[in-house]
């Protein structure tokens, strides 16, 4: 199978080298932003080759399944190309800053496309762990967080760009919560500039915020997360059931029931089962075992977007809810 890439940064470096493990598997193509960073990245391979331009890249290879690793505001026409030629893609997160991936969502159904989304948490072990465990009990509320620094790349601190924390990192723990408890109908969110504005150049996002969210089935939950600080505090979800209280982070489920306390950790790596799971559905056409296609990873998008306009306007955001 020959794999192009679009993107060069981080995402892409991570997903290919977990290919170039793989049998069968060919890393052949990449799409930077300048031919000097796609010509980096390709001659990292030795059949691959570098290209400034999406359709040229697909004009001249035959791929067989296309990543998409870029920033947030330069999603849209990139899949649009993949679905005039009905590729399969994988897409890092998140979607997009606006309401264009509803569109690609439609579309990918009405083609019935085989695409993943890299929500990695859910191929987390102790994810696993956790949806068993909450078969035998109550959950009443959760909290979430994602607490840590800027990433300082110039296009994240733009919201223009990137959507703000909650869009591009915070996606995570909203999506975890849809995984493990259910869907979410309403949001109301408090956004504030504290700290970065004044002190990184061009902060145009908001560096604290807290969302409400109103859950389906009655459950109740509030996510925050801040970007103020001078490193990586925490990032994870706690569910408070009946018999006690879930925390579930990066590598590790807690499970705390009163005097009981368990802990779990990650066998496998989450980011190499997710390319598995995918690239056998590309092979294979059963795309069954995909825990995150695109037409499920766009609810949590819009769960983002509506926390994002309910910061704007300073009133709830109801949601059209599936379960």
């Amino acid at each position: 199978m020959k794999i192009g890439f679009i993107g060069t940064g981080w995402f892409a470096n991570k997903h290919a080298s977990i290919l170039g493990e793989m049998n069968g598997i060919e890393v052949s193509a990449f799409v930077g932003t300048s031919l000097e960073k796609a010509e980096t990245e390709a001659r990292k391979w030795s059949n691959a080759k570098g290209y400034t331009n999406v359709e040229e890249m697909l004009d001249k290879q035959k791929l067989d399944a296309v990543y998409i690793c870029v920033p947030p505001m330069a999603h849209g026409a990139i899949e649009k190309a993949l679905l005039e030629r009905r590729i399969p893609f994988f897409v890092e997160k998140p979607l997009g800053i606006n309401d264009e991936p509803f569109e690609i969502a439609r579309n990918i159904v009405e083609q019935g496309l085989i695409t993943s989304v890299g929500y990695h948490w859910r191929y987390m072990d102790i994810s696993k762990k956790a949806q068993a465990l909450l078969q035998e009990r109550q959950a009443g509320m959760a909290l979430g967080y994602w607490m840590g620094s800027m990433p300082m790349v110039h296009w994240w601190r733009d919201v223009s760009k990137s959507g703000g924390q909650f869009i591009e990192q915070t996606t995570h723990i909203v999506d975890l919560l849809r995984f493990l408890i259910g869907e979410v109908k309403e949001v109301y969110s408090a956004y504030s500039s504290r700290v970065m504005e004044s002190k990184v150049e061009g902060t145009t996002v908001s560096d604290v915020g807290s969302v409400i969210l109103k859950l389906n089935n009655g459950i109740v939950a509030n996510i925050s997360n801040t970007c103020i600080l001078p490193e990586s505090h925490k990032a994870g979800l706690e569910i408070y059931t009946n018999e006690g209280v879930m925390e579930i982070t990066s590598n590790l489920l807690r499970d705390n029931r009163g005097k009981e306390l368990n802990e779990y950790r990650n066998q496998l790596d989450p980011y190499k089962v997710e390319n598995e799971i995918f690239l056998n559905a590309v092979k294979t056409g059963d795309a069954s075992h995909i825990l995150s296609t695109y037409s499920d990873a766009v609810k949590t998008h819009a769960i983002t977007l509506a926390a994002a306009q309910s910061a704007l306007t300073g009133l709830p955001v109801s949601l059209e809810v599936e379960e």
